[in-house]
């Protein structure tokens, strides 16, 4: 491994066809998960005799963390381990610890927080910053049925507790929304969080793969729902933290915290999309909607250099041409000539 792995370059000013910097990269570490979500990994597709990946497929956690040392040097600060279900890799805290060691980065997780509970001291303790945790719904029922009668609400609830406990804080909540599903359970989502130092973000239903079934008219607006809660708490909109945040926040206007809306859909943002994803198999993707990726992992298992791979790495981004949603937008419609797209559980989301 190379000695650049601890003592970083300056980083470069590498921009795509469109002028956007590369700022945040998604490590997915694994492909499997223990939800059939249908928005997601739908049970009827991913049964008992599906593939996926083998573990020898995987990037291991030295080869993470050279990939991401790389990325820091084209101008990365923020590094998201995602999955199919990253605690699901039983070097996970492994992979944080490694990871937690370069200078300066922003840490972070995503997970469906159904194994948390018994991770979380370890993760904060190995250098984990923040955590995001995907929750649905908090009646049983529908969360039942939106994870594929996976899930219980209970364990994601204590694995919340937990993560506050050790200080990964603050908590994000990801709730997806799909019309006639979930969108009656969104005020008890606000009121259970409201005041804590929790905060909740609506995603639209996006159609990301083409194997979730994917409507339009299953899509919940983001702006419906700023109304929908605005009517019992009223908002008031903020400014992003940070150049190319993807959530539209509002903090309540009782100071009783804040609330974030992810409007792919309605209101896409790829002009400041700043993103690069890489599924656990070390293939590289420009955009959430990808058709096809470049893979790493061979050069990188060859003996390449680092200073071939970030040339390989620069010529990915510079050649970024992605603007899927707002495509999306300009057609009104799913695009039926793309019917090839990555699937969301290969790329993490």
């Amino acid at each position: 491994m190379s000695k650049n792995i601890t003592q970083l370059a300056a980083p470069v000013d590498v921009k795509d066809a469109f002028g956007r910097p590369l700022h945040d990269l998604r490590i997915s570490v694994i492909d499997r998960c223990n939800y059939r979500c249908p928005y997601c990994m739908p049970a009827e597709i991913y049964g008992e005799s599906y593939k996926f990946l083998s573990r020898k497929h995987w990037l291991t956690a030295g080869e993470i963390k050279r990939i991401a040392s790389l990325f820091i040097q084209l101008g990365v600060a923020k590094v998201r381990i995602t999955g199919g279900e990253p605690l699901l890799r039983k070097d996970i805290v492994e992979i944080v610890s490694s990871l937690s060691d370069l200078p300066g980065l922003d840490l972070a997780l995503t997970s469906n927080g159904s194994l948390l509970a018994s991770h979380a001291k370890d993760l904060k303790k190995a250098g984990l910053k923040r955590i995001t945790i995907s929750l649905d719904s908090l009646d049983e029922s529908v969360f039942s049925e939106m994870s594929g009668r996976k899930g219980e609400v209970s364990r994601v609830l204590q694995g919340i507790e937990a993560a506050q406990s050790v200080g990964l804080t603050p908590i994000k909540i990801n709730v997806v929304i799909q019309k006639g599903k979930n969108d009656h359970t969104v005020l008890d989502l606000i009121d259970q969080f409201r005041g804590s130092d929790t905060i909740v973000r609506f995603i639209e239903y996006m159609d990301v793969g083409t194997l979730n079934g994917w409507r339009l008219d299953e899509v919940v607006s983001s702006a419906s729902l700023v109304e929908q809660i605005s009517a019992r708490w009223p908002l008031k909109p903020v400014e992003p933290n940070y150049l190319g945040e993807v959530a539209n926040r509002y903090i309540f206007e009782d100071g009783k915290g804040e609330v974030g809306f992810i409007s792919s859909v309605s209101e896409p943002f790829c002009g400041d999309c700043h993103r690069a994803r890489i599924s656990a198999d070390g293939t590289i993707y420009t955009c959430l909607f990808a058709k096809d990726g470049i893979s790493i992992r061979e050069q990188l298992r060859a003996g390449a250099s680092d200073s071939d791979l970030i040339g390989f790495l620069q010529g990915i981004w510079r050649n970024r041409k992605d603007r899927y949603s707002e495509q999306r937008r300009e057609n009104n419609e799913i695009r039926k000539t793309e019917n090839s797209r990555v699937e969301m559980y290969r790329m993490g989301g």
